[in-house]
């Protein structure tokens, strides 16, 4: 984890070779199985590759950029994948075979397995090789994206999966962003948490999947997002994204860093201590006034209003 926060990926490689070659998976008994190694460390080349989506849906989004650099080496290769997100990855090439993965339901035949976040290791991906061009799934069905108004459309998420509570941010201080005014605001978070949205700014699109998630992103100037899956969507478009993230942030954004070599169109706004968001919050707000202060000055005109009830979940 050192290795990888300091961007010294190799290092890591080597060290992770190590594990492979000393323990082959001993070491993780017991733990929950989207922690547990799949790859035994074979070359996937001229192979049959089943590559297994175990983690979240923001881990596969994340990597499965790295599918066209298997399938140029591999035989063949067959992705099990969350439900959600199989209409997503449709639009990706690389995949043979494109399967849900369900609960109780068994592996594809596969020469080697290989979990999608085990990729980079399995390619040896540093830096220099990472593949950041955005974006990277190709949504020509969807609809192009449309405007109501010329004012700066800004989406919203404050609450991460609930497994890591310090990646959310309090619905009461996310508000304060809508002090900034002449903004036409969308409402993007989903699930328990949108019924704790204290404002009555904010437009709620209907997203019933991840396509309209995506069309929904597509017409945004910007998210402001936490550290969760509407973030990586974004940055998979090439939409300009703000992540906050809390002071131990996950290893895949690195240290000390402002921006990250995985979405070339996002900004991180990092916590100092841990908890400290009100900091984080007020330098995004002082941020955001700026770009829409030259979001007027490229567009003059005055919008309709763009402010609508937030509706009940």
């Amino acid at each position: 984890m050192r290795h990888m926060r300091a961007g010294d990926w190799e290092a890591a490689w080597q060290l992770s070779d190590r594990v492979i070659d000393l323990h082959q998976g001993e070491w993780c008994q017991g733990l929950p199985q989207y922690l547990q190694p799949v790859w035994d460390g074979r070359s996937l080349a001229g192979q049959r590759v089943l590559i297994r989506c175990y983690r979240g849906l923001g881990d596969t989004i994340q990597f499965v950029r790295f599918l066209p650099l298997v399938r140029q080496i591999a035989a063949h290769v067959t992705v099990q994948a969350q439900p959600q997100l199989v209409p997503l990855l449709k639009t990706v090439p690389g995949i043979d075979c494109l399967l849900p993965l369900l609960a109780g339901t068994p592996a594809a035949d596969g020469e080697i397995d290989i979990e999608i976040m085990e990729l980079p290791h399995a390619l040896r991906t540093t830096l220099d090789t990472l593949p950041a061009v955005v974006p990277y799934f190709h949504l020509d069905r969807l609809p192009p994206p449309r405007r109501s108004d010329r004012r700066l459309h800004v989406g919203l998420v404050w609450q991460a999966g609930s497994w890591d509570a310090r990646r959310s941010v309090e619905p009461e201080l996310m508000q304060t962003l809508s002090e900034v005014g002449d903004i036409c605001w969308k409402i993007l978070q989903r699930g328990p948490a949108l019924t704790a949205w204290p404002g009555r700014v904010g437009e709620c699109p209907p997203i019933h999947g991840v396509l309209e998630e995506a069309a929904a992103l597509r017409e945004l100037d910007l998210l402001i997002s936490v550290d969760t899956m509407s973030a990586h969507l974004a940055g998979a478009l090439g939409v300009r994204t703000w992540t906050v993230l809390a002071a131990q942030a996950d290893w895949r954004w690195m240290d000390g860093r402002e921006d990250t070599p995985w979405y070339p169109t996002m900004r991180l706004f990092r916590q100092q201590g841990p908890g400290e968001w009100p900091p984080v919050i007020a330098r995004v707000g002082a941020e955001l006034q700026e770009l829409r202060n030259r979001h007027r000055s490229s567009v003059p005109l005055t919008a309709p209003n763009c402010l609508a009830p937030q509706p009940s979940a």
